[in-house]
């Protein structure tokens, strides 16, 4: 549980060092069923910042947490990146794309928490 905080943390900095807006953590944990114990959802204005939430978030874990994503999905349009932490997925999205799915809400147990943009 601690190594799952520690990624969370490390997560939320390589958001918030590129300017990811709207974040929220969906702790999943008390839903039998879940793919993993958390979403972390943010979006980025266009696919250039998206991209670069990615990168940061890849960099940040990678070199403070030491772990790396078994699975990414959606570099090349940047639309809706994907990335598997096991423990941890972590989506960026570009704001109508993220309306259009409306991922943090598929789980209507989950347990959400914004955590506050950085200007």
């Amino acid at each position: 549980m601690e190594q799952t905080k520690e990624l969370l943390e490390r997560i939320k900095e390589g958001i918030q060092e590129k300017k990811g807006k709207n974040i929220i953590v969906a702790d999943l944990t008390k839903i039998p069923e879940r793919s993993c114990d958390y979403f972390v959802i943010c979006e980025g204005s266009t696919p250039t910042q998206t991209s670069a939430i990615y990168e940061s978030v890849e960099d940040m874990v990678r070199t403070k947490a030491h772990v790396k994503p078994t699975h990414t999905a959606g570099q090349q349009n940047a639309i809706w990146i994907a990335m598997d932490y096991v423990d941890v997925m972590v989506h960026i999205f570009l704001p109508e794309a993220r309306q259009h799915y409306d991922i943090e809400h598929l789980w209507e147990d989950a347990e959400l928490t914004k955590i506050p943009d950085i200007d």
